[in-house]
């Protein structure tokens, strides 16, 4: 199951307690649903858990539900269908509407007075036209509508419930919100009842930095690595080259030791080197070592 069908199961466990707030949430779904016209009312879904709540949320927000309710196969989307004219005309008065004259969608807010039916909307609007992404992968969550006014006054609701300012687009004909940050995802979650949704987006963005700070570390490391075996070998190809113009033997004890030390641990860092020599020296003290090496000619010597 996907993270937006568990966001949409987890909404869809809400009690419907209140006829006002089932009123609230039947108007979000059908202002996001597919078709909420004078001759139809269609919603369609592949969340078989809002399948089986619609049936419950219009009988308790209208006291009916749809006429038809089918699904295609085991799996596939269900849709539920309402095109009978008195049931259409009784849902088109619950929200202050007449079918005849409606030219365009509008949210009518006195059907969305208390905070509680601000919720329920968003709750609905959510599951008739929401999705999210998997926050493992990225942060995108949008709400799809057919209708212009109804984006703009959603966004509007949004801000006046505080929630962090949405962005919006048209689509193929379609009107989007949608938001890109964890955080504002997370506030969406909380005030339209779903928690665990909202624990999830926050556990992803946890693990997701962690994953990217053990990431940086590593690379780290291994550019660390890479720049002490590069140093390493450019270090013994001079050592080598001391070797047969001036000898190792004739070098003075102290660079004689890191010479020898260096061709025994040809991977080591400086650090390392510093504390196999005898005695011990300082990191700065086998660096100053090695400059002395490096550095050393047969004149020198003379």
């Amino acid at each position: 199951m996907s993270f937006s069908a568990r966001a949409k199961a987890e909404l869809c466990r809400t009690p419907l307690n209140r006829d006002c707030c089932a009123a609230a949430e039947a108007y979000g779904v059908l202002l996001y649903a597919n078709s909420f016209t004078a001759r139809e009312i269609r919603i369609i879904t592949a969340s078989p858990e809002l399948a089986r709540r619609l049936p419950r949320l219009f009988q308790r927000a209208f006291g009916f539900g749809f006429d038809q309710v089918t699904q295609a196969a085991p799996g596939a989307k269900t849709s539920l269908v309402l095109t009978e004219a008195a049931g259409i005309r009784a849902v088109f008065s619950r929200f202050g509407y007449d079918p005849v004259e409606v030219v365009a969608h509008h949210i009518n807010l006195s059907v969305l007075e208390d905070e509680c039916c601000r919720a329920a909307f968003l709750r609905g609007a959510f599951l008739a036209g929401g999705s999210v992404t998997d926050p493992e992968k990225r942060c995108h969550l949008e709400l799809v509508t057919d209708h212009r006014s109804v984006c703009g006054e959603t966004v509007a609701l949004l801000l006046e419930m505080g929630l962090p300012e949405p962005r919006s687009t048209q689509r193929a004909g379609h009107y989007v919100i949608y938001f890109k940050r964890s955080e504002a995802i997370e506030d969406f979650f909380t005030a339209i009842g779903a928690p665990g949704a909202a624990m999830g987006m926050m556990s992803a963005k946890i693990e997701k930095e962690m994953r990217n700070s053990v990431n940086r570390r590593v690379n780290c490391d291994s550019a660390n690595a890479d720049k002490i075996v590069s140093a390493a070998q450019a270090q013994l190809e001079r050592i080598r080259e001391l070797d047969r113009t001036v000898g190792l033997e004739n070098l003075p004890p102290d660079l004689r030791e890191t010479a020898l030390l260096r061709i025994a641990n040809p991977e080591a860092s400086l650090s390392d080197l510093a504390l196999l020599s005898d005695p011990p020296v300082s990191k700065s003290g086998a660096s100053h070592r090695m400059r002395r090496l490096l550095k050393y000619t047969a004149a020198e010597r003379g």
